[in-house]
């Protein structure tokens, strides 16, 4: 049986199993501590009956206005333990945060245009390519930006999509 806990900081210690696949982005250490004190809720474990890491899921609240969202930093389950439904759950979980505790309009995350298997399992999961971001990634690849409308964005504003691409710096930051 799977258990989804808090990520703690001794998991980075021992998450390699799950973090080093081609489509997962690797960050320093102290980009993860950050994101658990800042955004302890958003950052979970899937956890198996041994202990073992079975993946995980990082995010983070920001924006402004009907621009107040989550956003999913990195979610990955390692290959073993993949079609099992754990990307489903975790994504599941930051919904439900970004909804409950923070009133969010919506759930957005960037993914590369060449991995196809997740864009379509974010489909699956009701989200939507809301723009593409030129050169996004560090070897020069596009990302989507996909999105999906919380309770909150009644008329479905905000995965509207844009007509044009955008390039990473017109990108809107908090």
């Amino acid at each position: 049986m799977t258990s989804l806990r808090r990520f703690t900081a001794h998991d980075l210690l021992q998450f390699n199993n799950v973090n080093l696949d081609y489509f997962t982005e690797t960050y320093h250490l102290n980009f993860y501590l950050e994101y658990l004190a800042k955004w302890p809720e958003y950052c979970q474990m899937a956890e198996g009956p041994a202990k073992q890491n079975m993946g995980y899921i990082f995010g983070k609240v920001e924006g402004q206005g009907d621009k107040w969202h989550g956003h999913v930093t990195a979610v990955t389950v390692a290959p073993p333990y993949r079609r099992l439904r754990l990307a489903e759950k975790l994504m599941g979980l930051l919904e439900d945060v970004t909804h409950t505790m923070h009133a969010g309009y919506f759930v957005d995350l960037f993914v590369r245009v060449s991995n196809t298997v997740a864009i379509a399992m974010y489909s699956k999961f009701g989200y939507t390519v809301y723009r593409r971001v030129l050169e996004y990634y560090g070897n020069k690849e596009d990302a989507f930006d996909m999105r999906k409308a919380m309770p909150r964005d009644v008329a479905k504003r905000s995965i509207v999509p844009l007509k044009k691409p955008v390039r990473p710096e017109d990108l809107e930051f908090d």
